[in-house]
């Protein structure tokens, strides 16, 4: 049964054969690759909002090479530490879908019996997750309007996404997980060396939320090398720095052979009080 909730009246929709509707009889069409559109005209910031097909082919491109592997591992195994017969997982900025697919696949591996669903507010990176993993039940959508009822999931995951705290709370159950992905400290310094004649370290916080307690902090470290210009530039493009580096910087990373970074991740996980 789907989990997802009608963006106009806030009912709970139903699957039918080609479409999904709620009691009021609003109707949203199963796209050919199996996700819906949840996402009302008036509150797209732009007619193309999120990353466009581009960004989520480079962003594929990368993630499937494997150089984040330990990363989508260690989620895996928090999941695991938490997860429960029946549970529901919401991943709020799925993406184009490589880390909730994951999650799904170690979930059914272990015989943990789940719901998974997950959105974006990008149609092209939820066109492309949709049309991959089968098994997880993708929408276009808001993370500030999340389509989903109050006390609706056991875990939201949320990889460098915006973080908004009270969709999160009012969606997640009482004693439900919220797993939260930062940049470390040395984060990708490799490629801010490469990038900046005078690259800076991450600022590292500790960050309270109302109605949410602070469980723990679990980092993830590694070294990646890279002996493709093609996925030194798909790699940038997945950066806040892609938008922000000068003509000098940008034409370092197109004369790139090789490239050799670390890779640091904090996992920050709360509960619902």
């Amino acid at each position: 049964m789907s989990k997802f909730i009608c963006p106009f009246c806030k009912s709970f929709i139903k699957r039918e054969e080609k479409t999904y509707k709620c009691i009021n009889n609003h109707t949203f069409d199963i796209a050919k690759e199996g996700y819906i559109h949840l996402l009302p005209v008036n509150k797209m910031h732009s007619k193309i909002p999120g990353d466009t097909k581009e960004m989520v082919s480079a962003r594929r491109s990368f993630l499937e090479e494997g150089y984040y592997k330990p990363f989508s591992d260690k989620l895996n195994e928090i999941v695991l530490k938490y997860a429960t017969d029946k549970c529901c997982i919401v991943d709020a900025g799925c993406g184009e879908g490589y880390y909730t697919g994951r999650v799904k696949a170690v979930l059914d591996e272990a015989g943990i019996e789940a719901y998974v669903s997950a959105f974006d507010i990008s149609k092209f990176a939820v066109r492309a997750a949709a049309k991959k993993y089968k098994d997880v039940e993708f929408s276009v959508a808001s993370i500030f309007d999340m389509p989903f009822a109050d006390e609706t999931a056991d875990f939201i995951i949320n990889i460098f996404a915006p973080i908004v705290e009270k969709e999160f709370s009012r969606v997640l159950k009482k004693g439900g997980k919220l797993i939260i992905a930062v940049p470390g400290e040395y984060h990708l310094w490799g490629l801010k060396e490469l990038v900046y004649t005078e690259p800076y370290v991450n600022e590292v916080r500790h960050t309270e939320y109302e109605g949410l307690r602070f469980v723990e902090r679990i980092p993830v470290e590694d070294e990646i090398f890279i002996e493709s210009n093609g996925q030194i530039q798909n790699l940038f493009s997945m950066t806040p720095y892609y938008w922000k580096t000068d003509f000098n910087g940008s034409n370092r990373i197109k004369a790139a052979d090789e490239l050799k970074t670390k890779i640091h991740f904090d996992f920050l996980v709360y509960e619902k009080e």
